[in-house]
Parts: structure tokens; C-alpha cells; sequence
């Protein structure tokens, strides 16, 4: 049973010495990246404990205090290309010919209901050309 203790620190020691050769130089912190696997060779267990403590950089998820972001190599997403809202396939003259057509139904409804509730009162004279007799 004396044999666990060491066998833990042994596997320790490998995971430490893996994570350490495979982290990025930016993601290690306080020493360089020769110096920590001196430390975790030759003082298993206090560089191993140093090591998952101090030295390397983990994920904004599980970090417990907050930390000044480091610049990022990611590039900034692109602004998207489509409007959020209901995509309309008709091109823009269609929609203006359409939105006339709609201000020109909404005059003669007005002039109708205007008719039918004076009766007697002659239309105003639309200003953009000559009245027929």
C-alpha cells in the first residue's frame, strides 16, 4: 500500500510535464517553459502543486479571479450581411411602385369617404395638370 503515494505523484508528474510541453508559451505564466519542467522534474510534487497553481493560464470559464484580457490572435467576427428582419425579394423599384400604388388607394378611399359624407362639396382640383370639362 506504500506504493500509491509515489504512483500518484509519478502520474501527476507526467500529466504535468505533457501539459506543460504541449501548452502555447503565451498560456504559461511567471517562468519560461524550460524552467517549469526543471522544476517539475526535479521536485515532483512541489512542481507539479506550483505547476496546476501558478504556472499555466486556464480558461476564462474556470478561472476563479478575473484577469485583464490578453490581446487576442482570433480575428473579430464579420458584421452579418443580411438585415435581421423579413427578407423581401422584390427589387427596390418594385417596392416604390408598389408603395405609390398604395398612397394612390389611400387618396381616392379618403376622397370616397370624403363624398359620401359632404355629398354636395366639389373635389379639390389636383394641382399637377388640367381638369376636363
Amino acid at each position: 500500500m506504500s506504493f500509491v503515494f509515489p504512483l500518484l505523484v509519478l502520474a501527476a508528474m507526467v500529466v504535468a510535464i505533457v501539459d506543460i510541453v504541449t501548452r502555447d508559451d503565451s498560456q504559461i505564466k511567471h517562468m519560461p517553459k524550460f524552467v517549469w519542467l526543471i522544476l517539475v522534474i526535479l521536485l515532483p510534487l512541489l512542481g507539479v502543486i506550483l505547476w496546476f497553481t501558478i504556472g499555466r493560464e486556464y480558461p476564462e470559464h474556470v478561472s476563479r479571479a478575473p484577469r485583464a484580457p490578453r490581446p487576442s490572435r482570433r480575428v473579430p467576427p464579420a458584421p452579418p450581411s443580411v438585415p435581421s428582419g423579413p427578407y423581401d425579394p422584390r427589387t427596390t423599384e418594385q417596392q416604390l411602385a408598389d408603395l405609390e400604388r398604395e398612397i394612390e388607394e389611400d387618396r381616392l378611399r379618403a376622397e370616397l369617404r370624403r363624398r359620401q359624407q359632404g355629398g354636395a362639396q366639389e373635389p379639390p382640383q389636383d394641382p399637377s395638370g388640367p381638369s376636363a370639362p
